[in-house]
C-alpha cells in the first residue's frame, strides 16, 4: 500500500475512534473547533462514515499542482443524530482557508443529490474563505451547482446551515436557500462584499462583525434564524432542531413519549388583563399550553412583535406563530409578516401542524410602513397560511382587530379549528375608533361630547367588542376557557390528524415575493 494511503488511513480511523464528543466536551468554551471534530461532536459517537476522503483538486495553474490536499477542504458524509440519519458536510478552513474548489463543490453535490433521493436531513457546517480564485469560472460553476440543488432539495428534505467561521460573496447564497441558518457570536459572518469593497465603494468604515456579525443577522437582517456562544453550542442548537422535524415531505415529525393527564392549566386565568391596552407576555400563554420546556424559538430577537418557534402539545411536534402584545402591541408589519410567512411555509412543507395565538390590533399604519411595501408582505403571510394544507388551529386570546384578522389564520382562509377566550374582541377596529366614526354626528351635536363618545363606545363594544357574534357566524368554533385551552387544542389536533387536502393542479402558485 502507498505509505501516504496508509497514513491517511490511519488518520481517519484515529479520528473516527478518538471518543469525540467526551474530548470535544471538556473544550466547551473552545472559540472554534476543526472540520472533523464538528463532525464527531453532531453525530452519534462512532456512527460517521466519511465519502470523499481522498478526492483533490485538479488544479495546476499558480503552482497549485505542488499543493494538493486529501480532501481538498471539506469533509463530507453520513451518520446518525439520536438514531436518526443525517448527511452532513463541514468546510475545513485549514485547507485554503475552505475555499471552494471544483471538486470540493462535487463533494458537497454528491452527499445533496444521496440526501434528496434517500430522504434525510441535510446539515451543512459552513467555515469558508470563498471562491478559490486559483480556479476561476470553474469554482463559480460548483456554486451554481450547489445552488440548484439547494433549490431542488427545498421542500424536500430540511437543510441546515450552521455558519462556524467566514461565509462571504457567493458563499451566502446556499445558506439564504436552506431552511435554517444558525450563527455562532464572534467568529462567523455572512455578507456579499466584505468592508474593503464597502469602504472601496461607498467610503463606509466598517468591520466584518458590524458589516455582517452574527448579532447584526438576528435582529435586524433576519438571516440568522438562532445564534450560539461558541461551536459546541451551535451544534447542540442544531441536534434540538432536527428533534422537531420529519426525515423528509414523505414523513411526520416523530412522536416523543407523553402520558396524558387532566391537562387543565389554571394559570391561564390570569395572564391576559383586564384592562385591553395593557400588555402580556404571549410567552407565557405559549408555555402553560404546551408541553413543559418544549418550545424552541425562532429568530428570537427579529421582529420581535411576533413569535414563531417549534413546540410539543401531547408529545408531538408542532409550529407555533403567535402575536406579542409586549413588543408594538402585537401588530403586524413589514418584518413580522416575512418572519411568519415562511415559517408557516417550512411547517406546511414538511407536514407540522400549525398552531396560532391571536392578539392583533392590526397592521402598523405609516409612511414608512407603506413605502415600505407592508402590503405586499403583509400578503406573504394572508398567502402562506391560504396555501396550507397541514391541520391550522387559531386560539384568538384578545384582539383581532381589521384585515389582520383575517391574515391571522382566520376561518376564512382555510383555518379548521378558532377557539376564542371570553374576552376576546373581534371587531373591523376598536371600540372607541369605531364610535368616533360611526356617531360621528350624535357626538358633535351633543351637550357633552366626551360623554356621548363613551357612551357609543361602549354601546359598539357591547355589540361586537366579543367573540359571540363571530361565534354566531360560524367563524369562531367555541369560546373557551382560558385553563380548557392546552386540552381542547390536544383534541383537535387528534382529530385534525388525519387531514388530507386536495389542491388545484397547477406547477405553482405565485406569491407576492
Amino acid at each position: 500500500m502507498d505509505p501516504k494511503i496508509k497514513t491517511l488511513n490511519d488518520k481517519l480511523e484515529q479520528a473516527k475512534l478518538g471518543g469525540g464528543q467526551k474530548r470535544i466536551e471538556k473544550q466547551h468554551q473552545k472559540k472554534k473547533l476543526t472540520a472533523r471534530e464538528r463532525i464527531l461532536y453532531l453525530l452519534d459517537e462512532g456512527s460517521f462514515e466519511e465519502i470523499g476522503a481522498l478526492v483533490i483538486h485538479r488544479t495546476k495553474d499558480f503552482g497549485m499542482d505542488k499543493q494538493t490536499f486529501y480532501g481538498d477542504g471539506v469533509v463530507t458524509g453520513y451518520g446518525t443524530v439520536n438514531g436518526r440519519l443525517i448527511y452532513v458536510f463541514a468546510q475545513d478552513f485549514t485547507v485554503f482557508g475552505g475555499s471552494l474548489s471544483e471538486t470540493h463543490a462535487e463533494k458537497i453535490c454528491k452527499i445533496m443529490d444521496m440526501a434528496v433521493n434517500v430522504g434525510a436531513p441535510l446539515i451543512g457546517l459552513n467555515d469558508s474563505g470563498g471562491a478559490r480564485i486559483q480556479e476561476g469560472v470553474r469554482s463559480l460553476g460548483g456554486y451554481a451547482d450547489i445552488f440548484y440543488r439547494n433549490v431542488q432539495a427545498s421542500g424536500v428534505i430540511p437543510q441546515i446551515s450552521a455558519i462556524m467561521g467566514p461565509c462571504a460573496g457567493g458563499a451566502v447564497y446556499s445558506p439564504a436557500m436552506t431552511d435554517f441558518t444558525i450563527m455562532v457570536q464572534d467568529t462567523s459572518y455572512m455578507f456579499v462584499t466584505g468592508p474593503n469593497v464597502v469602504k472601496t465603494v461607498t467610503n463606509e468604515t466598517v468591520t466584518s462583525e458590524e458589516l455582517g456579525g452574527a448579532s447584526v443577522h438576528s435582529t435586524k437582517s433576519g438571516v440568522a434564524h438562532r445564534t450560539a456562544a461558541n461551536d459546541v453550542e451551535c451544534l447542540e442548537d442544531v441536534k434540538k432542531l432536527l428533534s422537531y422535524l420529519p426525515q423528509s415531505n414523505r414523513e411526520f415529525p416523530a412522536d416523543h413519549k407523553f402520558t396524558f393527564q387532566d391537562e387543565i392549566r389554571d394559570q391561564l386565568e390570569t395572564i391576559v388583563p383586564d384592562n385591553p391596552n395593557k400588555p402580556y407576555d404571549m410567552h407565557d400563554v405559549i408555555q402553560g399550553v404546551i408541553d413543559e420546556d418544549s418550545f424552541y424559538e425562532i429568530h428570537k430577537d427579529h421582529a420581535e412583535n411576533i413569535i414563531v418557534g417549534f413546540a410539543r402539545l401531547g408529545g408531538k411536534s408542532i409550529g407555533i406563530v403567535a402575536n406579542q402584545p409586549m413588543y408594538l402591541a402585537g401588530v403586524l408589519d413589514v418584518n413580522s409578516s416575512k418572519k411568519a410567512a415562511r415559517f408557516v411555509r417550512f411547517c406546511d412543507c414538511f407536514n407540522i401542524p400549525l398552531l396560532v395565538f391571536e392578539d392583533v390590533p392590526g397592521f402598523l399604519p405609516g409612511t414608512d410602513q407603506e413605502w415600505n411595501g407592508i402590503i405586499v408582505h403583509g400578503a406573504k403571510l394572508l398567502y402562506a397560511f391560504s396555501e396550507a394544507t397541514v391541520p391550522r388551529v387559531t386560539v384568538i386570546t384578545r384582539k383581532a382587530y381589521g384585515g389582520a384578522y383575517d391574515v391571522m389564520n382566520s376561518k376564512h382562509i382555510g383555518a379548521d379549528m378558532n377557539f376564542a377566550w371570553p374576552n376576546a374582541e373581534i371587531a373591523v377596529m376598536g371600540a372607541k375608533g369605531a364610535a368616533e366614526i360611526i356617531f360621528k354626528r350624535e357626538i358633535a351635536s351633543a351637550e357633552d361630547p366626551e360623554a356621548k363618545w363613551k357612551e357609543k363606545e361602549a354601546e359598539y363594544a357591547e355589540l361586537f367588542a366579543n367573540p359571540y357574534s363571530a361565534a354566531e357566524r360560524g367563524f369562531v368554533d367555541e369560546v373557551i376557557l382560558p385553563k380548557d385551552t392546552r386540552r381542547k387544542l390536544i383534541k383537535a389536533f387528534a382529530m385534525l390528524e388525519n387531514k388530507d387536502v386536495q389542491q388545484p393542479n397547477r406547477k405553482h402558485g405565485n406569491i407576492p415575493l
